[in-house]
């Protein structure tokens, strides 16, 4: 009877790991077969004439636009933000145009034209319009802010429609835009610009597009320019006066950057990319030809280089490359996301990969069942589902696929398909054929089932979900070494896959690939050396986007933290608590409730959530939960009349000397002037 040694072991993943749960299968139409565009005229040129009006937090604006028929069309379709009333619609004759808002879609803009217009025949169209664009209820991703005019600055990002846009975020056009401002603000945006004299107390800058692209990106109010030297070049960066500090590291980030990312996909038509702050409320960052955001938020006096490098990556995928359709938009969002993780891999090494695909796992498992990636319509873009499925998911899509290929392979093929696509848009068909062409001239993996990837796209691009493996496995003693004789099982039935398996021994670790197919997958691997007691591991280097408990948890917490933001904290409380349910002992999630229930005046709950932390794991990736909950403790001390006890939580504090989130500075803040409500806001502190 052979010696035998039994292990059965649900798999048990680091922070860095994800992958498919296809747990609703659906089938998308193939990526080459698209439906036709809902606009049956792209605009080709813009000339648009826009005052901001800072006193009543409002813009006023003409803008002529020239349309070129895809189709036999009698009524034009725009997107024009919903809050802006349009007050006239003429025909390039000066005669009014009949329009109408769509009541189920009132972003729609309807312009029915006196004659037809025939497939490649032109018509300009002039629209007068004004309004507000601040409401985030209104629009076009609701809740998120991408427009917005106060007393102190202004920004009018493309994607908030604040003129009439066809064919989002499809399209390209020449441009001619003219902003009117008060003359205490300075305006930067995309295309070439020329501040003319002003008067009044206002000033006008002209900004000129000749190449097709989607201009039309701005950013307005008090921001000084310091140009930066960088390794010959220079850079352009905007801040606020009390920041310009700042601006030698963003641009250096920026120029370091665009050179890398030169070097990998190929050159841009124009190199020079300007950097400035985005006033805060708006995306944490974005990204329009030549033109890279940071809002003020992100802004730290030491630049988030994956942060800036995902916006520089915008360049290439959503300004030179574009999507064919929104549902191709994997291709530029996706891809985008995951330029930065290379870049943080080429900055920080192996560990700042593995800490970009930790949050990309935690990314997807937040909203994993929302939509397919190429299904990336059904979305909105920028919300939290879109940030999920298209950009965090897409992202582990092309790191996977990284893997498979081979570095150079890989690299090889991110180089030929932006210089083969440059100045043009792209479906995942043609991306999908490029890769498979790769695929099939590189070198065969020794000993190793070759990837199928026809069925690696199906499985990852239209279906949703993302499966979690358990290992079972004996190991048997023969006559050269030994044998381990196990299986695979996950719940999907279409997963298909090779997995690296890595058998710890007494000599040198081995490694294998094989095949996981379906819902079980039996498996043998021979080896020299006695395998050690629970030394077998799949996926060692954590290259496939699988679940665990463990990031499970973190996807709970972090959809909680997006709820709170929002100002949601009823809602973000049941997500922690779903995340305790999972992990009872979890310091990051009982700190996160304790801050939810803190804001909400609930004190008490608050200080025993936050003495849970502390009785808690203290995770090494999250340690700064210790210092922040004395400090909080603290807090709660001081409202309720108890300062002694409370200079005692502060001093604990400081005696950590953590200073994540500027910790070491709120705690000598506090152990001065007591704590009083309203002395900040929420907010993550790391």
């Amino acid at each position: 009877m052979p010696n035998t040694t039994r292990r059965i072991s649900t798999f048990a993943l680091t922070p860095a790991a994800a992958l498919l749960s296809l747990v609703s299968l659906s089938f998308a139409s193939p990526a080459s077969a698209q439906a036709p565009s809902r606009f049956p005229a792209h605009a080709t040129h813009y000339d648009v004439d826009v005052m901001l009006h800072p006193a009543d937090q409002t813009i006023s604006a003409h803008a002529k636009v020239e349309f070129l028929a895809d189709a036999p069309a009698r009524t034009l379709l725009v997107e024009l933000h919903q809050d802006l009333k349009v007050i006239s619609v003429v025909g390039a004759n000066g005669k009014p145009l009949e329009f109408d808002r769509d009541r189920n879609n009132p972003l729609d803009l309807r312009v029915n034209l006196p004659e037809a217009l025939v497939a490649g025949k032109t018509a300009t169209v002039t629209f007068e319009y004004a309004g507000p664009l601040s409401l985030e209820d209104d629009s076009p991703t609701k809740g998120i802010r991408l427009g917005s005019v106060d007393k102190e600055s202004a920004y009018l990002l493309l994607p908030a429609r604040w003129f009439p846009l066809t064919n989002y975020p499809s399209n390209r056009y020449t441009s001619n835009f003219k902003i009117t401002v008060p003359d205490t603000f300075a305006v930067i945006g995309t295309g070439k610009s020329e501040m003319q004299s002003g008067s009044g107390g206002q000033t006008t800058y002209v900004f000129n597009s000749e190449r097709p692209s989607p201009g039309g990106t701005f950013v307005a109010g008090a921001l000084q320019l310091t140009p930066v030297k960088v390794e010959g070049n220079q850079v352009l960066v905007y801040t606020p006066p009390s920041q310009t500090g700042t601006a030698s590291n963003y641009g250096a980030a920026l120029s370091h950057a665009v050179t890398y990312f030169s070097d990998l996909f190929g050159g841009l038509p124009d190199r020079n990319v300007v950097i400035a702050q985005l006033p805060d409320g708006s995306l944490p960052f974005y990204s329009a030809p030549g033109l890279v955001l940071i809002s003020a938020r992100q802004w730290t006096e030491k630049p988030n280089q994956r942060i800036v490098a995902e916006a520089a990556a915008g360049q290439w995928w959503n300004d030179s490359v574009l999507p064919a359709t929104p549902s191709d938009a994997w291709l530029s969002d996706g891809l985008s996301r995951y330029s930065g993780a290379l870049f943080a891999e080429e900055i920080d090494g192996e560990s700042g990969l593995r800490k970009a695909l930790e949050d990309f796992a935690i990314g997807t498992l937040m909203y994993e069942d929302a939509a397919p990636i190429s299904q990336a319509q059904r979305l909105q873009p920028f919300s939290d589902s879109y940030r999920s499925v298209v950009q965090d998911k897409g992202a582990l899509v092309f790191h996977m696929l990284h893997s498979e290929l081979g570095d150079a392979p890989f690299r090889a093929l991110l180089h030929n398909f932006y210089t083969a696509h440059a100045g043009k848009n792209v479906d995942l068909a043609e991306f999908e054929k490029l890769a498979a062409a790769k695929y099939a001239a590189a070198p065969p993996p020794a000993n190793q089932p070759k990837l199928n990837l026809v069925a690696f796209f199906a499985q990852w691009l239209n279906s949703t979900g993302i499966p979690e493996f358990k290992l079972e496995y004996i190991v048997y003693r023969t006559k050269k070494g030994f044998k381990v004789v196990g299986k695979v099982s996950q719940e999907l039935d279409t997963f298909r896959m090779p997995v690296e398996v890595k058998v710890d021994t007494e000599g040198n670790p081995e490694y294998k690939t094989i095949s996981v197919t379906g819902t079980v997958s039996p498996f043998q691997i021979e080896t020299f050396g006695r395998p050690k007691p629970n030394g077998i591991a799949l996926d060692p280097n954590n290259n496939l986007l699988k679940a665990s408990p463990k990031l499970r948890v973190r996807a709970a917490i972090a959809r909680g933290e997006g709820l709170v933001a929002q100002g949601k904290f009823y809602d973000a409380i049941q997500e922690y608590q779903h995340a305790l349910d999972l992990q009872s002992n979890n310091s990051l999630a009982h700190f996160r409730l304790g801050e939810a229930m803190f804001y909400q005046k609930n004190y008490q709950a608050a200080a025993n959530a936050f003495r849970s932390a502390l009785d808690g794991d203290l995770d090494a990736n999250y340690k700064w939960v210790e210092v922040w909950s004395h400090i909080y403790i603290g807090k709660i001390y001081d409202l309720t009349g108890q300062r002694e006890r409370a200079v005692n939580e502060y001093g604990k504090a400081q005696h950590l000397k953590d200073d994540t989130g500027g910790a070491q500075a709120e705690a000598e803040r506090y152990l001065k002037k007591p704590y009083s409500e309203g002395g900040d806001a929420p907010g993550t502190k790391s």
